[in-house]
């Protein structure tokens, strides 16, 4: 780690006193890694009986765990969406609040997409999440993360969230501020956010948070709750900017974060001209206190009776080819015909509870495929995702030859029937294939193969 800037080392005696000794010495330690079971692809149970990364289990996450294991992006089973490699602090913020599973959630600020696969494991698979990227190149990313986990009813977008408040207003139970900040808390760990560290860009990304937040309000439900995070120490990011939006929306409240994230946290602090008086009901994630990475975190309730839920009306009109149909009668065993529609003239499978215009979305449900002339060509998500129903499997084990082989690109035998199969490992799909007289060519996409591993 490069040397710490000598004004951030101030600011930061100011805030720990007697424990900067402690977190001085933390930031000599090698950075933790982690990863979360992803229980929408398989349960922890039987994850466990799997798992050959780590023991030891994060106290404040169910299904999450420290490692110290070499490629493990490489391994059949992070192919598999089975897992999701998170730094641990950066897990705390999604557990800071029991969640609803049947709560509507958005994500604002979503890439690459760790905060976004851990709510969408904490509700229902019939319930919907809206992650979004301002930045294209960065919301490609946290499609393919998307992707990767096999999730249903998840929809990607890319704007400002002023746009966003325009496009969803009132709409959500539940929204994640990952606001964009200084980054002090990545510092063992990211040298470039120590290079691009100053007092002005602190107060920069203070506006920035302010308008973000402003812009979560026009898209919350009565009732509804923001979890504020951040991964920066500041003062001005994080309570300040709280207590100054608590002044400017008088119908929220701070709320205590659960009793298992508030374990391995230290209170919020009270400064100078600070109105709220419940502040230390913000939490800091210090590296010399858990092991992980800094974070903030700060839970927001709008008081105010739950909204009557208004009628669904479906808007939307475009004609499903017959060839869809055809297609998904051939390949599954069964899906529901009501989630079978049209987006950006695409098919997809998404819940027609929940309205997306058309061109509002990156990426709507799960992309069935590509209409060509009288067939579908299958997109990968729609193996990802619906495998669980697919008739046609060919099951492999994460230490078989094969498994390498089809990571790698390449054709494998198959014991099926002709016709489109998924590819399992261990149970939970990789991707998939089109088989034909045993052998099955491979449809694992290009940009996802690996060396073997």
């Amino acid at each position: 780690m490069k040397m710490l800037p000598i004004e951030f080392v101030t600011r930061m005696k100011s805030l720990l006193g007697e424990e900067y000794t402690e977190y001085e010495k933390a930031m000599s330690d090698s950075p933790v890694r982690a990863f979360r079971i992803n229980t929408d692809k398989i349960s922890i149970d039987d994850f466990e009986k799997l798992n050959v990364f780590s023991s030891e289990k994060i106290p404040y996450v169910n299904g999450g765990y420290y490692f110290d294991y070499d490629k493990i992006g490489n391994h059949p089973y992070h192919h598999a969406g089975m897992i999701y490699v998170q730094e641990p602090g950066a897990m705390a913020p999604a557990e800071s609040l029991d969640i609803n599973p049947e709560w509507t959630v958005l994500d604002m600020c979503a890439a690459p997409g760790g905060k976004s696969t851990q709510l969408r494991n904490r509700i229902n698979p019939s319930s919907v999440l809206v992650s979004n990227e301002i930045i294209p190149s960065r919301c490609k990313i946290l499609t393919g993360n998307i992707e990767r986990m096999g999730f249903q009813n998840t929809v990607t977008t890319c704007m400002d969230t002023s746009k966003l408040a325009a496009t969803f207003p009132s709409t959500f139970d539940l929204i994640m501020v990952d606001a964009p900040c200084s980054g002090e808390g990545m510092f063992r760990k990211d040298d470039t956010a120590i290079d691009e560290w100053s007092t002005e860009n602190v107060l920069k990304c203070a506006e920035r948070q302010k308008e973000i937040l402003d812009n979560a309000v026009k898209l919350l439900k009565s009732n509804g709750f923001i979890i504020y995070a951040t991964c920066t120490f500041s003062l001005e990011e994080n309570e300040m900017t709280v207590d100054s939006f608590l002044q400017r929306h008088t119908d929220f409240e701070l709320i205590p974060v659960t009793d298992r994230v508030m374990d391995v946290t230290s209170e919020g602090i009270k400064f100078d001209g600070c109105q709220t008086e419940n502040i230390g009901f913000c939490r800091r994630f210090y590296p010399h206190k858990a092991p992980g990475e800094g974070q903030f975190m700060a839970v927001l309730h709008r008081n105010g009776a739950p909204e009557c839920r208004l009628p669904i009306i479906n808007t939307q009109q475009e004609k499903v080819d017959k060839a869809v149909f055809d297609f998904l009668n051939d390949t599954l065993i069964e899906y529901d015909k009501e989630n079978v529609r049209m987006y950006n003239t695409t098919p997809v499978y998404f819940t027609p509870e929940f309205t997306v215009n058309k061109g509002t979305a990156f990426s709507c449900g799960v992309t069935i495929g590509e209409i060509k002339k009288n067939y579908i060509l299958p997109h990968h998500q729609f193996f990802m995702a619906l495998g669980k129903k697919f008739k046609r499997k060919i099951e492999l084990t994460a230490d078989s030859e094969n498994v390498r082989k089809y990571l790698h690109g390449e054709e494998i035998f198959a014991d099926c029937e002709n016709g489109w199969a998924v590819v399992t490992v261990d149970g939970c799909t990789v991707g998939g294939a089109k088989v034909s007289g045993g052998k099955a060519k491979n449809h694992y996409p290009k940009g996802l193969r690996t060396l073997y591993y």
